[in-house]
């Protein structure tokens, strides 16, 4: 008998932590059970309390620059609908299953609370617990509420406090709103499985529709899956998806029973199949064609304080808002980028290639494209890190840029004063007088007197700013950047934006000029397209507006600076427009407009880049191996089915760069660069060619191409120990090479 009371005492306490102590609260105290019930919480506040309701997660939707959905980022797939927008078959079959008494009592549904009280006794364990739409709202709340573990276990625990607390909560809730908002708001925050969170998310997992089109048998397998939610989860198989079936006719039978439907109606949807679709949820940057640009949008507003003060409030803004993200992407120009990478590189090669398109003047970022696809290396193909961007924007180290650099050298000597026909005498081999021959932005001295930086064969002679650059040479601008000053180079590379892919600082050496650092294309087209601004740079800039979920738009600018004079980039970009007529990129040609650009070659065929630009459009390529480009150089490789004794700048790069800007500007009318002021840049000023140099006929230049293109096996025009490629002029070089000191030239 003792032991019979004793599980009867346990009972009733486990049915007053399910809820049930209200029964004793709001029955008459006729006898010594209920006196003795009113006297224990006769000291309990039973006065309503207000919720705190913090806005549901909802997905956050990302934009093109026309407005078009490319990815979303959520915590929990929710997409919050208003009451009109359901069905109102789903209404009745909720209320049928969960609470139908819900529009006739208040906070807590009394009958239901004795008679769940009724049913643990006589199963002889808490089989129902009895709460209302409204509880299981208000605990729906403060489980989503809830920042730490040790919160969400308090949110779930089977106590007395907690019940009473929940209590409270919904006499609050019951009193703020009506019982049509309640319905409302616990349809949108309830879970059905399958990653679906609230009825219209649910709808379209599910069934592929939305929520106002739901069918009787729909509704009824929603209504069935909000009970338990991962044992009915039809995502996980047959099993779990025939528990669901049960559940579903269970809920059909419950809503013939009270009327809600006919038995015919019932019986006629039962008779049909689950109708499972699984429709596929929109993921994040994985599933969009776009990934790596979405995954530069993602770091940008995780790292960027313009979007929140804190990293936390920063993911919880882009997981959990449902905001509307417009971005700087082109679909046009994001599709020539690609289709010119797959023309020339396979995802299956070890090379990797990467592009990044910016809009000059803006900073605006048009396309990121990269020859593998990002993913978590399920597959031999994928790659696990952005290598278009750097670091910041989930990128790695990035490839050295080699002569990319150059152009930096070329405009500090602009700035000192130089001339386009100024020049130096260029020797086959460079090497730095002393120890002390450059200084630093700090004032360290460099410069290593054994080191010889060479030209892989040379082309040894006079050079002007403009031959000097066309040909690359790299003795050249070895001797122009001890002339104008490390510091100036550096300083002119870090007013146009220029950093290390790592974030680390960029190392000041003497051999800064041929490109040692390593850097990602988005950062080098974006330095590149500051030229082609007339100097004015932007920072890198992906995101243009945000709607948050009340329709508050915030709008951003681009964030630009006039980092160079506009007649020192305007000579500039003359300078870099031979490259394509007189230079290491005369074999691949233009694109039909002006543009100007130069090539990348890094020491002994590491990497390999092209950076270019008209006035409307900027661009850079590279290609090296990601498993390491120091150890796995561009020689003797097989790229897209071709092979190539050697890959420089304009072997690959420069044809990809000229597709993709072939592509990208279709139907752009072509912008003119500004003329060169010829007064102030025309001629020498001191640094004229002596009259020991032998002076040179028109074609010089065009010889002095082609002889440092011939040091390095350019694939500009093959000679006897050469094949080209008919359609790429890939070409595989079999002379013989001696030790190099330098990379190459371009």
């Amino acid at each position: 008998m003792a032991r019979r009371t004793a599980k009867v005492v346990r009972l009733a306490a486990a049915s007053v932590a399910a809820g049930v102590v209200v029964a004793g609260i709001a029955f008459p105290a006729t006898g010594g059970a209920g006196l003795g019930l009113m006297s224990a919480v006769g000291q309990v506040d039973l006065r309503p309390v207000a919720l705190a309701e913090p806005p549901l997660a909802e997905v956050t939707t990302v934009q093109d620059a026309k407005g078009n959905e490319i990815a979303r980022f959520y915590e929990q797939y929710r997409e919050a609908v208003g009451f009109d927008e359901i069905a109102e078959v789903m209404k009745k079959a909720i209320v049928s299953i969960e609470d139908y008494r819900f529009y006739e009592h208040g906070a807590i549904d009394l009958e239901g609370t004795v008679r769940a009280l009724a049913t643990n006794l006589r199963a002889g364990q808490v089989s129902q617990g009895g709460s209302s739409i409204t509880q299981q709202y208000v605990k729906q709340v403060l489980l989503n509420s809830a920042d730490t573990q040790a919160e969400q276990n308090a949110a779930l625990e089977a106590s007395y406090a907690r019940k009473l607390k929940e209590l409270r909560y919904a006499m609050g809730v019951e009193k703020a709103y009506t019982k049509d908002q309640i319905l409302e708001k616990y349809l949108n925050i309830a879970y059905f499985g399958a990653g679906a969170y609230g009825v219209e998310a649910a709808a379209k997992r599910f069934f592929g529709v939305r929520a106002g089109k739901l069918t009787l048998a729909q509704a009824a397998t929603l209504a069935g899956a909000v009970q338990d939610p991962n044992a009915t989860d039809p995502n996980l198989g047959g099993k779990y998806r025939e528990r669901l079936r049960k559940r579903r006719d269970v809920v059909l039978d419950r809503m013939a029973e009270l009327g809600a439907i006919t038995p015919a109606a019932a019986a006629a949807a039962k008779a049909t199949k689950l109708g499972y679709k699984g429709t596929k949820l929109p993921g994040g940057c994985e599933s969009t064609k776009y990934t790596y640009f979405c995954l530069y949008v993602r770091h940008e507003i995780l790292s960027n304080p313009d979007f929140g003060k804190t990293a936390d409030e920063r993911l919880k803004m882009l997981n959990r808002g449902g905001l509307t993200i417009k971005t700087t992407i082109n679909p046009a120009m994001q599709a020539a980028a690609d289709r010119a990478i797959r023309r020339y590189v396979r995802a299956s090669d070890g090379p990797l290639a990467a592009e990044a398109l910016v809009q000059p003047g803006t900073g605006a970022i048009r396309a990121m494209a990269a020859s593998r696809p990002y993913g978590p290396r399920k597959s031999r193909n994928e790659i696990s890190y952005n290598v278009v961007a750097d670091a910041a924007h989930g990128g790695g180290i990035g490839f050295q840029a080699g002569s990319t650099f150059k152009t930096f050298t070329l405009i500090s000597a602009l700035q000192r004063g130089m001339k386009l026909d100024d020049g130096l005498s260029a020797g086959a081999g460079y090497r730095a007088p002393d120890f002390a021959t450059f200084r630093t932005c700090a004032g360290g001295k460099v410069g290593d007197p054994r080191h010889t930086v060479t030209n892989d064969e040379g082309s040894p002679g006079w050079k002007t700013l403009r031959t000097g650059t066309w040909s690359s040479v790299n003795t050249f601008f070895m001797e122009l950047q001890q002339r104008v000053g490390l510091c100036s180079t550096v300083t002119t590379a870090q007013s146009l934006g220029v950093r290390r892919a790592d974030g680390r600082k960029l190392r000041e050496v003497e051999t800064f000029t041929l490109g040692v650092n390593e850097m990602d294309p988005v950062t080098v087209a974006n330095a590149y397209a500051a030229i082609a601004a007339r100097g004015r740079y932007c920072a890198p800039m992906a995101i243009t507006q945000i709607t948050d979920r009340d329709g508050k738009v915030t709008r951003y600018r681009p964030k630009c600076r006039q980092a160079l004079d506009p007649e020192i980039a305007d000579a500039t970009a003359e300078v870099l427009s031979g490259v394509f007529t007189k230079g290491t990129m005369r074999g691949v040609g233009g694109i039909g407009r002006p543009a100007a650009g130069k090539t990348g070659t890094t020491d002994g065929y590491a990497t390999a880049w092209f950076a270019g630009f008209t006035p409307d459009l900027a661009s850079a390529v590279s290609i090296g191996d990601p498993r390491g480009s120091q150890r796995y150089k561009l020689t003797g490789v097989t790229i897209g089915g071709r092979y190539y004794g050697t890959v420089e700048g304009a072997t690959l790069p420069g044809p990809i760069w000229k597709d993709t800007m072939i592509g990208a500007l279709t139907g752009v009318p072509p912008t003119r660069f500004t003329p060169l002021n010829a007064e102030r840049f025309e001629g020498c000023s001191g640094h004229c060619r002596p009259a020991s140099e032998s002076a040179p006929d028109d074609g010089d230049s065009a010889r002095e191409a082609d002889s440092d293109a011939d040091a390095i096996g350019n694939a500009d025009e093959p000679g006897a120990d050469e094949a080209a490629d008919p359609d790429t002029g890939a070409v595989e070089d079999t002379r013989p090479r001696g030790r190099r000191h330098g990379p190459p030239n371009g």
